[in-house]
């Protein structure tokens, strides 16, 4: 049963997450030119095994629908980040696979990121109504 109590802390944590979501996507593309989103895709591409991922896996991974990662990653591939790859086992299964201009960009945009979300949480933590919630995940 929710209680007003864990509404009001669910409240903190969207605006802590709104905030600092804000503040990444802003510099991610105002320094490499690509969205939060493709950031992320990139992050979880570059880390998988052989660099590719299917991509109901990437979506779930990265906390979007079926239909949006189709898109997100149908920009990633014109830009050259990224291409397609059917499974080998099953070709109805797709795959997206990361490519070497696409590790280079998220490897460039990775100080950026980690930088910004650091200043953020920083500033974040001063704030009375989220503070405590940065100091939970920084413990």
């Amino acid at each position: 049963m929710t209680t007003t109590m864990d509404g009001a802390a669910w409240d903190r944590v969207v605006t802590l997450h709104g905030r600092v979501e804000h503040e990444l996507a802003k510099a991610v593309q105002r320094q490499h030119g690509i969205g939060l989103s493709e950031y992320r895709a990139l992050c979880r591409l570059a880390a998988a095994e052989d660099g590719e991922l299917r991509m109901q896996e990437l979506a779930d991974l990265i906390g979007l629908n079926q239909s949006s990662v189709s898109r997100l990653v149908a920009r990633l591939e014109s830009s050259g980040l990224t291409r397609r790859a059917h499974c080998p086992n099953d070709r109805r299964g797709v795959y997206t696979v990361i490519t070497d201009e696409g590790r280079a960009v998220q490897e460039k945009a990775a100080p950026t990121y980690h930088e910004t979300l650091g200043k953020a949480l920083d500033a974040a933590a001063g704030d009375e109504r989220v503070g405590v919630l940065v100091s939970a995940l920084r413990a």
